[in-house]
């Protein structure tokens, strides 16, 4: 594999160097160098501080004077949501925080090389809705942690786009594509949206149903962009004043989304309580049965299938079956005919 690193510092290349084998050829040249990227080229690192702006002036003349690898991945200088949201808007399809773990980097080249040699165009396709779904994640996060109005049409777009991705190239290939291509939060609201599409198209709802299922599902978590990155990607178990810290995040993400223009009741009821169970023991109001809608009980059997079968960073991603099994489980908690028409969703698509 032909592999080419840009950095804004020489350290940064020598860092990066050190983790690729002898199966890889692995040029380099320093951001601002006015070297083009060689070509042909299977995939590259960009390693620059994105909190500059001749540094991202440098990246968007870079890409725009050269034919860019399918694979670019950034490494983040720090863990910062804003940087992230940066690095997909200059067309990152991964974006990690520095150190960046060997395995990790090694494994995404590996997995993107293989996405390119099964059924390409309709990876490709799917490849380009996540990445832009990953991108307008990463805005509303950040207009969250900033205090800003978020965008909800830009959501309600990217949903509507994972809407038509599932329909036509499958909800396998979504999940798997997701899987490969994101990490962390924004890999588990993509699973999520995409869960959900394909569980509400399975069950045959109306379009208008199908928008506000989207729409819930893409803004659902948005309440953990206030949540500390050190809880959020902890990797282990979290202990109790940690659990607690992660359960304010539904009521966040009502909060930061109310009052917005654009946003439905329906969606805002959805985002505040999509931890809510039928026995009354969910959080953050402990709500029972009667008062949980329609889309929240959808909404929360998507989001536990799809933490389930997302990778973490203290587990492998559970398989399909297995995850299902934990559905039928949680009897009381879940609504009993949903789950039973989950099994294709979870089992056949």
């Amino acid at each position: 594999m032909f592999v080419h690193i840009v950095a804004d510092h020489q350290d940064k290349i020598s860092e990066l160097r050190q983790l690729f084998g002898l199966q890889y050829c692995v040029t380099f040249s320093l951001l601002n160098s006015g070297n083009r990227i060689p070509q042909p080229c299977d995939a590259t690192i960009i390693a620059a501080d994105l909190r500059t702006e001749d540094n991202i002036a440098a990246l968007k003349a870079l890409s725009a004077k050269t034919k860019i690898a399918r694979r670019r991945v950034f490494i983040i200088d720090q863990k910062a949501r804003l940087l992230a949201a940066r690095a997909y808007a200059l067309g990152a399809t991964h974006a990690f925080f520095s150190p960046v773990n060997q395995g990790t980097l090694l494994a995404a080249l590996a997995e993107n090389n293989k996405s390119t040699e099964v059924s390409g165009d309709i990876v490709e396709g799917t490849r380009g809705t996540a990445s832009a779904g990953a991108a307008c994640l990463a805005s509303m996060f950040s207009a969250v942690l900033n205090g800003q109005q978020v965008d909800i049409e830009d959501g309600k777009n990217a949903g509507r786009e994972i809407v038509d991705s599932v329909a036509e190239d499958g909800f396998s290939n979504w999940l798997d594509t997701v899987r490969r291509h994101h990490e962390g939060t924004y890999q588990h609201c993509l699973l999520v949206t995409g869960t959900a599409v394909a569980f509400g198209l399975n069950l045959g709802l109306a379009k208008v149903d199908i928008e506000r299922l989207y729409s819930a599902a893409m803004f659902h978590d948005i309440g953990k962009a206030k949540v500390p990155i050190a809880v959020l990607d902890k990797p282990g178990r979290l202990d109790a004043q940690e659990r607690a810290v992660i359960e304010t995040h539904p009521a966040a993400g009502y909060d930061a989304l109310k009052g917005t223009p654009g946003i439905s009741p329906e969606i805002l009821d959805a985002v505040r309580h999509h931890h809510e169970y039928l026995d009354g023991s969910g959080y953050p109001d402990a709500l029972c049965a009667a008062n949980i809608s329609d889309i929240v009980r959808i909404l929360t059997i998507s989001d536990i299938f799809a933490a389930l079968i997302e990778d973490r960073r203290y587990r492998p991603s559970m398989p399909r079956a297995q995850a299902y099994e934990i559905l039928c489980g949680m009897r009381g908690k879940l609504e009993s005919p949903l789950v039973t028409a989950f099994k294709e969703v979870a089992l056949s698509c």
